[in-house]
């Protein structure tokens, strides 16, 4: 665990010493290397119990693949945020860099937290970077907004959760994850239990996002630089997923029947959402509400709590967090291009840059789930198992994967085919940087396909 933490806890130190010409050169190779170093996590994935176990923090099939992306990420990051801060003072490039690191060290505590209160510590201690990420490089003057909804959306989520893991404390006598499994079986009947249970859980509804508590999502991803929005889409919502598969376990009698509404939440926001998609103009804001749905069929996995829901749900927000990544560095590009995130003012693009489009074409392929990608196994096992539950699901899900069809290649199409406007005509070629940068999204999620027990979870 520690072979992780350390060397990133030093790239910190080595941001600020190193000299200006080699800083994004030296912080790359730095974390590509941890990056590769955390693949030796994968060596046991097939126990299904704890390993790399110390006394605060371990690994176990269900955090390993979501250490492994975290840790993946913060080179991407770098890599994405390069160009558009190249212009800035050398020292704001450091505090920029610093917080990225700052942010992976967080994720990396929280996932392999064993104490719940150390990972509701940690989870709460990722919103201070992004919050900076979202209010200081964001690039329209209504990012001091979007941050403000971020923030207390969340706070007002975690506070209860807080409360509740103080009561869980109480009761059992501890809150190591360790322990509390083999702990007393609580007997939730009470008024108050119920209460408890939606405490316990609505922190993380609020970071999923579930339909209807969802909108600081869109906004703080559009007013975001491109590290914030690949962090947030990649890493920060699976929290929300990776601590409900963590407590819900805790909850159990009461879940069968408090789960309902939010289930029927989870699966109306997928059609709702991905309607909303389907009227987009603002390209950054299209990939954002398809995270929302996206996410709304994992509340559905995950709560279910059976075998198969978790396991889809776990395989989903690996996929999803490499695709809407990829989409969003993609968004990027041609923002930097054209300065414009209004689909209808930068189309075409296939003319000018055909291999950016070549990557469009994959990225919108991985968002509709296509079929021997990860995405599409992730969503078949969350419908399978929604639909053993109860077979309505199957009407609200299936127009669900209908419209998320409809408006990824709505989105496919808009930007990419079409006559070039005039405006556009002396665009700058697209640089090896970037393809490096989606190669290393994409790869990850083909190779998946053919090894996917490695994010199977518990079940595998």
């Amino acid at each position: 665990m520690l072979k992780i933490l350390i060397p990133t806890i030093m790239l910190v130190p080595t941001t600020w010493l190193t000299p200006t010409k080699w800083l994004w050169t030296s912080t790359l190779t730095h974390s590509l290397l941890i990056a590769f170093a955390s693949l030796l996590w994968l060596i046991n994935p097939l126990d299904t119990g704890w390993s790399c176990l110390n006394l605060y923090m371990a690994t176990d099939p269900l955090s390993t693949p979501l250490l492994i992306l975290t840790c993946w990420l913060l080179p991407l990051m770098i890599l994405a945020s390069q160009n558009h801060m190249a212009s800035e003072p050398s020292a704001r490039q450091r505090t920029f860099i610093t917080l990225m690191i700052s942010l992976q060290i967080f994720l990396i505590m929280a996932f392999s937290a064993t104490e719940l209160m150390m990972f509701y510590i940690m989870f709460e201690a990722t919103l201070i970077p992004t919050l900076i990420l979202i209010t200081r490089w964001g690039s329209q003057t209504e990012r001091l907004n979007a941050g403000t909804y971020f923030l207390f959306y969340t706070l007002a989520g975690s506070l209860p959760l807080l409360v509740a893991l103080l009561a869980l404390e109480k009761t059992t006598g501890t809150l190591s994850l360790l322990t509390l499994q083999y702990s007393n079986y609580i007997h939730l009947t009470s008024y108050s239990d119920k209460l408890w249970w939606a405490a316990c859980l609505l922190g993380f509804l609020v970071k999923m996002p579930l339909y209807g508590v969802h909108i600081w999502l869109p906004k703080a991803h559009v007013e975001a630089p491109v590290a914030g929005s690949m962090i947030l889409a990649a890493v920060l919502l699976k929290l929300g997923g990776y601590g409900m598969m963590r407590i819900l376990i805790m909850l159990e009698p009461l879940t069968k029947e408090l789960s309902y509404p939010f289930i029927a939440l989870a699966l109306w926001g997928i059609i709702m959402t991905g309607s909303i998609c389907l009227r987009q103009t603002d390209l950054k804001s299209l990939i954002a509400y398809s995270s929302v749905s996206h996410m709304g069929l994992v509340v559905g996995g995950i709560l279910i709590q059976t075998p198969w829901g978790f396991t889809g749900a776990l395989i989903l927000m690996i996929a999803h967090g490499l695709t809407s990544s990829a989409l969003f560095c993609l968004a990027n590009t041609n923002y930097e291009r054209t300065h414009s995130r209004t689909m209808v003012l930068a189309r075409g693009l296939q003319m000018a840059l055909p291999l950016m489009a070549t990557w469009w074409f994959l990225g919108s392929l991985a968002n509709l789930a296509l079929p021997p990608l990860p995405n599409l196994m992730g969503e078949l096992m969350i419908i399978t198992s929604l639909f053993n539950w109860s077979w309505w699901t199957l009407i609200l899900t299936g127009i669900g994967t209908l419209i998320t069809a409809g408006y990824s290649l709505y989105m496919f199409l808009m930007t990419q085919r079409g006559p070039l406007p005039a405006h556009l005509a002396n665009l700058e070629p697209s640089h090896s940087r970037e393809h490096l940068l989606m190669a290393l999204h994409l790869i990850p999620l083909i190779l998946l396909i053919l090894k996917p027990e490695l994010i199977w979870g518990w079940t595998s």
